[in-house]
């Protein structure tokens, strides 16, 4: 497959735009909020909007479009790392070869059902599974683990989707790993241009630009339609990377009739070892600023945000962005049955910068009006790939999410929570009924959610 990365388009698109007029960054913003995706020109248009008060007015659309496309809902997941042997040369990750101090660790099935057993006992329905990228994991060792967490069952704890962060793989590859039921796979660009990929990939196959450039086609091919992309934040320009985000996206589109399910946009953080070029560095503006316009420019995309970043960075982009935070976060392998024990470094791939627990993430989000979700419903359902596009791109999804958060919510309520939390999550889920006018429907709900309370799980529209 050709590759359809060109640096010098995209930025030719970038000095194409500079300096636009108030007026046209507002009929952009209006595009977007009639919920069309943009095109590289527009969003060119606002990634060039330097003006405080434009800057201002692109935060304030996304944090409209937001709320008309996903409510108030916000999915919670949990990552999982398995294995950090990897052959690859990255300077800015703790886990590259040539880091000396890295404790080299791989969880056997035990140790593995020992965190499942963990994350299950917090709360935990959504996790993603975190590999370095070794022979070691191949594609039945990755499957195998995925049919390990899906085993694991504690009381009503049980996980009930698994994604995969791990290498890229051929097709055949990939064939074996979908056959597990994983749901998103995950492969991050990291950079999407060439020459500054290959300044920080120093060896290794991840070294090969265009062979994780075409990874999630290789996915697409073996049947593998929920896909998740990345750009890591402080490797290159913002500004392109954004763009090159969205020419993946575009990419997608025009090859498979789908976009990618998740968007992801971590920035470079503290990690053993590391290196990177602070020329690229990434302020708190200007990474709240590029949510605001990734929101704009792909209005059906889940963005997702990890504890890689701070409490008050996740609350502030949470408004106008992101749909999928990670709570209760411990990225050290083996770290969830460790109640209590400082964090190692040396043994994680970055340091992680929020660590509150699942039930304080979870009740800071109440305490803001946000509906706290574990929802796997439209993978049950065949809502993936084209058809979640189906659903999605007309706003039908939250009729679908918002219903299906306050059931998971509730299921979290009657089995996890503290007292406190159980009183006013369910005064979140009682102010949010009221909001529908199809009694019919509104009937369906309150059913179900009086099952919940009785003891019964798994219920989803």
């Amino acid at each position: 497959m050709q590759p359809f990365i060109d640096a010098e388009e995209l930025w030719g698109i970038l000095k194409e735009n500079e300096g636009p007029s108030k007026e046209r960054v507002r009929e952009v913003i209006a595009r977007s909020l009639d919920k069309h995706r943009l095109s590289l020109a527009e969003t060119a248009v606002l990634i060039n909007a330097d003006d405080p008060e434009l800057i201002d007015e692109i935060k304030a659309g996304a944090r409209v479009l937001k709320e008309r496309v996903y409510g108030q809902r916000i999915v919670l997941f949990a990552p999982l790392y398995i294995g950090n042997l990897c052959t690859n040369n990255c300077s800015y990750c703790g886990f590259r070869t040539d880091n000396k101090k890295q404790e080299r660790i791989t969880l056997d099935h035990d140790q593995i059902v020992e965190q499942v057993t963990a994350l299950e006992e917090a709360g935990h329905k959504r996790l993603i599974l975190t590999f370095g990228e070794h022979p070691r994991y191949s594609p039945e060792f990755i499957a195998e683990t995925v049919r390990t967490v899906y085993s694991v069952k504690k009381d009503h704890g049980e996980i009930r989707r698994v994604n995969i962060n791990a290498a890229p793989l051929n097709i055949e590859g990939f064939k074996v790993v979908k056959a597990s039921g994983i749901g998103t796979y995950q492969v991050f660009q990291e950079t999407y241009h060439p020459s500054a990929y290959l300044d920080v990939h120093l060896s290794g196959q991840k070294r090969d630009y265009n062979w994780r450039l075409t990874a999630l086609d290789r996915a697409q091919e073996a049947g593998i339609d929920d896909v998740g992309i990345g750009a890591l934040m402080g490797l290159y320009d913002w500004r392109f990377e954004v763009m090159g985000l969205l020419r993946h996206v575009n990419h997608f589109e025009a090859v498979y009739n789908v976009g990618p399910h998740t968007i992801s946009f971590p920035r470079i953080k503290t990690a053993s070892g590391y290196a990177f070029n602070k020329q690229y560095e990434v302020s708190d503006a200007d990474f709240t600023r590029l949510v605001a316009i990734l929101r704009l420019a792909v209005p059906y995309t889940g963005m997702i945000l990890t504890a890689r970043e701070p409490a008050h960075i996740r609350d502030e982009v949470l408004q106008f962005g992101v749909s999928q935070i990670d709570g209760g976060t411990n990225i050290e392998l083996g770290g969830y049955s460790k109640k209590g024990v400082a964090q190692n470094l040396d043994s994680e791939q970055f340091q992680i910068n929020d660590n509150r627990s699942l039930e304080e993430v979870i009740s800071e989000l109440i305490k803001k009006d946000y509906i706290p979700s574990f929802c796997t419903a439209c993978y049950r359902l065949n809502r993936t790939g084209e058809h979640f596009m189906e659903f999605s791109v007309p706003g039908f999804i939250k009729r679908f999410c918002q219903p299906n958060a306050m059931l998971t919510l509730a299921e979290y309520l009657e089995d996890y929570a503290t007292p406190e939390s159980k009183v006013k999550g369910y005064d979140l889920i009682e102010k949010n009924i009221e909001n529908y006018t199809d009694e019919t429907f509104k009937n369906k709900l309150l059913e179900r959610l009086e099952r919940v309370k009785a003891g019964e799980r798994d219920l989803y529209f």
